[in-house]
């Protein structure tokens, strides 16, 4: 028996924040522009140079450094599509990435695990992947799953166990692609293509979309960037992550980082769309701070980059993964975690943020509690109510209802208030007054209700052909693994 996955819950509001106006925005661009063709960007990687090359941008072999001339990149840009969509296993779980709404996701990808059992640290393994695809299914504001930990135990072919354990496990979309050895890249692509059932539908809706990390400053890795262009050819859709530190990595300015990540994002978007134009890519930049003490990493940044960010995206005429914080620099679940989890989840659907990857995870995204994902939704559907639309229309209904009623009496007998009173999000985590029963920490109650979706929910199973096929396919990758030098 299977369980049945709720609908998921998209976060949306009318009201949108934008910290650039239009001529900022265009100056931004210009910069960008000016770091491309005049800077340039890093790519080691030969088949990338050719491209760059054929196209008409100046390639120096020797140094691998491609300058991009601006009318080059205009023309390139315009071939990205503004809007695609991101497959489920049913449609009811597609993604429409046009603005409209602000999908959240788990966030990726973390190298150590709170055991649930023994509550000790140790490494990742791809059980947990499987683990956290299972319960995110069973919870509606996780619209699509990032593996959130990393298959530690499958050694470079890691990202297709991810994949795997993802697309097993949840109906919904997966971030299933990321770096990995070109060799490997197509057996992901393959992976989609079985889910899909087709080349065609896989292109149509893809139930996978990859995630390329760039390098600051201004330089792509070699694999990544080569594994981007295997995607690409298939349609499966990539958002490309500049992940630039103010202070190191970055100029100790947010518009100078953010310069920096969008050179970088903007010139492997050319490049994809210079391969294969029209093929579906996104805008990511996710900025943090040197700290100043220390010279280590700050993820959480209260400054509104995450805004800009979103803003450059929509400004290139794409999509955008990001409007908000991801996982929380708190070493332990606390008021630092909620609130940083809190903050984030306020900011993505005011940016305007399609995609946004940030429930789950703790220390920079590097350790998953297993219960900080249930906090994280909760907070979630507190920020989802307060955006949420009013329905108008209402008025007239409560208007007859007051009349029926009328003085002194009671709306208890209604049947508007045995209907929409389960309108309202109640949370057990927040109100347990009512209960008469003895008070229990959030993590503690979050923890119970993580083990009860884990016990419990089991969403329907991919056929037993499609099972076979998929391990088919990691079997021939685990072997082209074995097989590829370092």
């Amino acid at each position: 028996m299977f369980s049945k996955t709720p609908d998921i819950i998209p976060i949306s509001s009318h009201h949108k924040i934008e910290i650039l106006s239009s001529l900022e925005l265009e100056k931004m661009k210009q910069g960008t522009m000016q770091l491309l063709a005049e800077v340039g960007i890093y790519y080691p990687s030969q088949k990338a140079l050719k491209i760059f090359s054929t196209y008409g941008a100046k390639v120096d072999w020797e140094k691998k450094i491609v300058r991009i001339p601006p009318d080059l990149v205009i023309k390139a840009m315009e071939t990205a599509p503004r809007s695609f969509v991101l497959g489920g296993r049913e449609k009811r779980f597609d993604l429409t990435l046009d603005g409209s709404m602000s999908y959240l996701a788990t966030d990726g990808c973390g190298v150590h695990v709170i055991d649930q059992e023994t509550r000790l640290k140790r490494a990742s393994q791809k059980s947990d992947v499987a683990m956290m695809a299972r319960v995110s299914d069973a919870i509606p504001v996780v619209s699509f799953f990032w593996p959130m930990v990393s298959a530690q135990d499958f050694g470079r072919a890691a990202p297709l166990h991810e994949c795997h354990a993802g697309l097993t496990n949840s109906l919904k979309h997966v971030r299933g692609g990321t770096t990995v050895h070109p060799k490997l890249a197509p057996y992901i692509v393959e992976m989609a293509t079985v889910v899909a059932g087709s080349t065609s539908e896989r292109r149509l809706r893809p139930p996978v979309c990859a995630n390329i990390c760039t390098i600051a400053p201004l330089a792509q890795d070699a694999h990544g960037i080569e594994s981007a262009l295997i995607y690409a050819e298939a349609g499966i859709p990539t958002s490309f992550m500049a992940m630039p530190t103010m202070g190191s990595t970055a100029p100790a300015s947010v518009l100078g980082a953010l310069l920096v990540g969008d050179a970088e994002v903007v010139s492997a978007m050319v490049l994809m769309q210079l391969a294969y134009p029209g093929t579906p890519v996104f805008h990511s930049i996710i900025t943090s701070l040197m700290n100043p003490r220390t010279g280590g990493y700050i993820g959480d940044v209260p400054l509104p980059v995450s805004l800009i960010a979103v803003q450059l995206a929509h400004a290139w005429g794409v999509p955008s993964l990001g409007g908000g914080s991801l996982s929380s620099d708190a070493a332990d679940i606390g008021w630092q975690s909620a609130f940083e989890a809190g903050f984030g989840s306020v900011q993505i659907p005011l940016a305007g943020g399609e995609i946004c990857g940030y429930l789950g995870l703790m220390n920079s995204s590097m350790i998953l509690y297993p219960e900080q994902i249930i906090l994280d939704a909760e907070i979630a559907m507190n920020i989802y109510d307060t955006y949420k639309t009013f329905e108008f229309k209402d008025l007239d209904i409560s208007l007859n209802l007051i009349k029926d009623v009328g003085p002194g009496g009671h709306f208890l007998r209604q049947k508007h208030t045995r209907v929409h009173i389960r309108d309202f999000h109640y949370s057990p985590l927040f109100y347990q007054q009512d209960t008469g029963k003895e008070l229990k920490e959030p993590r503690e109650i979050a923890f119970e209700k993580f083990k009860t979706i884990y016990d419990t929910h089991h969403p329907e199973p991919l056929s037993e052909n499609v099972l076979k096929e998929l391990d088919q396919i990691l079997a021939s990758a685990d072997k082209i693994e074995n097989s590829i030098g370092n």
